[in-house]
C-alpha cells in the first residue's frame, strides 16, 4: 500500500492510498473549519453548515443527493469536530467519480434555501435537546468548557440553542467565504483508488476555486475549573480532565499509553481497583485525546451519589500510585493494545482515509506507519512514570459533575489530595 500526495495550484491538497484486493473505496473532503474556527457569535455554525450540505445544490435536490449515492449501493455522510468538518462517501471502485462529483457539488454549490434552513434549524435544535438529555454526553461539553474557558475550544460543537435559532443564510455564506477555501480542504481517498485518476478528478472539480488566505486560529490554553449541576438522576456522572500533549508533540504516545494502562480496558488500574475490587461503578475509563496544539487526558465514571466521593478519591490515589509503580508489564500491554488498535483500524478504508486527512492536516505529510510504530515502541516505563507524575501532581485540571452530586468532593479538595 502506497500513500501519495499532490497539491493543486490553488492550494487544494490530495492524499490517497491504494489498498490491493478491495472492491470499494472511501473518499471525502476534510475542511479545516470546525468549532475552534468560529467566533463567539458563530458558535454552532460549522455544524449547521454541515447539515445544510445535504439540503440541496444548484444541480441536485436533497433527495437526488441521497439517491445518487444510494442508487449505486453507496453511503454518504458528514461530521463536525472541533478542528474539521468532513464530507465523505463509501462506494464501489467504479463509482468513485460519482462520489467525488456529489461531494464537490454539496461543497461548492449549496443553495442554502431559507425554507430548508428553517427545517434543518428545527432538526439541530432537537439534536441539542437530545444531547442535553444525555448526561454522559453533555458532561464532556461542560468539561471542555471548564478546561478552555473563553476560548473556541471550550464551546460546544452543536452551539447554544439561542445562537442556532438566530443564524441566517447570510451568516452561513459568510462562514463559507471565510473558511471553505481550497487551502482549507483535503481530499482523502483510500481503498480501490488510483492516485492519478483522483488528481485529475480533483483538478476538474476543485481546480477553479480561488485561493484565499487561511484564517488564523487562537492558540489553545488549558485553564481548568469546576462545574457541577445537581439533578435527580439515578447516576452521578463524574469527569475529570488534565492538560496533556497535542498531536504535534511526540509525548502524545506516552500520554496514550498512560491513559490505556490507567483506564483503557478491563485490565487497567481504574477498572480493576474501582469496579472489580470495590464494585463502586459499572462504567469507568480513561482516554488521551489530542488536538493540533493541546490535549486532554480524561477520566469518566458513573456511580451512585453515596459512592461518588470514594470513587473520586481512589481515582486520584491510583493516578499518584501510577507515578511510582507503573510496571513494565502494564506499559508493554498498553503499547501492544495501542499498536493493535492502530493496525486493526487501518483494515478499514474509511478509517484509513480519515487518518490520512488528519495527518495531512497536522503535518502536511503522512508519516510512514513504521515511523509511528517506532515512536510507540520507544516509550519506556520510565517515560510513563514521569508522565504519570505530571498528571498526578502538576497538570492543570478540570472537573464536571452531573446528577445527585450535592455532596461530591470539590475540585479544590481533590487537588489537595493530589498534592498530599
Amino acid at each position: 500500500m502506497t500513500v501519495e500526495q499532490h497539491r493543486l495550484a490553488n492550494g487544494f491538497r490530495i492524499v490517497t492510498e491504494h489498498m490491493p484486493g478491495l472492491a470499494s473505496a472511501s473518499v471525502g473532503v476534510w475542511v479545516t473549519a470546525g468549532a475552534r474556527h468560529e467566533k463567539p457569535g458563530q458558535n454552532g455554525i460549522a455544524h449547521f453548515l454541515e447539515h445544510m450540505a445535504f439540503k440541496g445544490t444548484k444541480r441536485r435536490s436533497a433527495l437526488q443527493i441521497a439517491e445518487s449515492i444510494e442508487d449505486v449501493g453507496g453511503y454518504i455522510n458528514a461530521y463536525t469536530s472541533r478542528e474539521v468538518t468532513a464530507y465523505y462517501a463509501r462506494v464501489l471502485e467504479n463509482d468513485v467519480p460519482l462520489a467525488l462529483d456529489v461531494i464537490s457539488d454539496i461543497l461548492l454549490n449549496p443553495t442554502l434555501e431559507k425554507a430548508e434552513i428553517e427545517v434543518e434549524r428545527g432538526v439541530i435544535l432537537q439534536e441539542i435537546g437530545q444531547a442535553l438529555d444525555t448526561p454522559d454526553d453533555v458532561i464532556f461539553d461542560w468539561l471542555q468548557e471548564e478546561a478552555y474557558p473563553d476560548h473556541p475550544m471550550g464551546r460546544t460543537i452543536l452551539g447554544a440553542a439561542e445562537r442556532v435559532s438566530a443564524f441566517t443564510r447570510a451568516d452561513l455564506k459568510k462562514f463559507i467565504s471565510q473558511h471553505y477555501g481550497p487551502e482549507q480542504m483535503i481530499l482523502s481517498a483510500a481503498g480501490a483508488v488510483d492516485h492519478e485518476a483522483i488528481v485529475r478528478l480533483a483538478e476538474e472539480l476543485f481546480g477553479e476555486m480561488e485561493a484565499r488566505p487561511e484564517a488564523a486560529v487562537k492558540a489553545a490554553q488549558f485553564s481548568g475549573g469546576e462545574r457541577r449541576q445537581v439533578k435527580a438522576l439515578e447516576q452521578a456522572h463524574f469527569a475529570m480532565a488534565f492538560e496533556s500533549p497535542g498531536y504535534r508533540d511526540d509525548a502524545i504516545y506516552t500520554a496514550q499509553i498512560y491513559a490505556s494502562a490507567l483506564g483503557g480496558g478491563m485490565s487497567s488500574r481504574l477498572f480493576q481497583e474501582i469496579r472489580e475490587n470495590r464494585g463502586l461503578c459499572y462504567s469507568i475509563f480513561a482516554q488521551a485525546g489530542a488536538y493540533a496544539d493541546t490535549g486532554m487526558t480524561t477520566i469518566y465514571a458513573g456511580t451512585s451519589a453515596a459512592r461518588l466521593a470514594q470513587l473520586a478519591e481512589i481515582t486520584i490515589d491510583e493516578m499518584k500510585r501510577a507515578a511510582s509503580d507503573m510496571s513494565p508489564a502494564e506499559v508493554a500491554r498498553a503499547r501492544v493494545q495501542m499498536k493493535a488498535g492502530l493496525l486493526m483500524g487501518l483494515e478499514s478504508p474509511s478509517n484509513r482515509a480519515e487518518r490520512l486527512a488528519r495527518l495531512v492536516q497536522i503535518w502536511d505529510r503522512v508519516p510512514p506507519l513504521e515511523e509511528t510504530v517506532a515512536l510507540i515502541d520507544a516509550v519506556t516505563t520510565g517515560d510513563v512514570r514521569e508522565f504519570a507524575e505530571g498528571m498526578a501532581s502538576a497538570a492543570p485540571a478540570a472537573m464536571a459533575l452531573y446528577g445527585p452530586v450535592e455532596d461530591a468532593p470539590t475540585l479544590e479538595r481533590l487537588q489537595e489530595r493530589r498534592a498530599a
